[in-house]
């Protein structure tokens, strides 16, 4: 993949995560509080816990840091995969989501 097409890939995965944490919002009573800045967003839960997706742009890959551990995706074609489980980065996210909020919460990459 070249440095472009990673930068299409996961800028809008980052956009999908912002969309996402709108429509929690407007959907639920989780009260998510997103903040971008950069290649970086932070989910901020009610109960003060965090969960931080930021971009590493030379190895090309997304990495999420959350209570569980840190992880680290590269898109395969199709979607973003952990290098390590082969989980899809927003099925991941929306289980570590759903732990950090005591709710459950979906994020998608639409």
């Amino acid at each position: 993949m070249t440095d472009p097409e990673y930068m299409d890939r996961a800028e809008a995965a980052l956009a999908a995560i912002e969309r996402s944490c709108d429509r929690i919002n407007d959907a639920t009573d989780a009260d998510i509080d997103n903040q971008r800045v950069g290649g970086m967003i932070t989910i901020t839960f009610r109960n003060g816990s965090q969960l931080i997706v930021n971009l590493q742009k030379p190895l090309h890959e997304i990495w999420l840091a959350a209570r569980s551990g840190g992880y680290h995706y590269r898109h395969d074609g199709n979607a973003w995969v952990d290098t390590k489980t082969r989980e899809e980065f927003f099925g991941n996210l929306t289980r570590e989501a759903t732990l950090q909020a005591g709710q459950p919460l979906a994020f998608t990459p639409d």
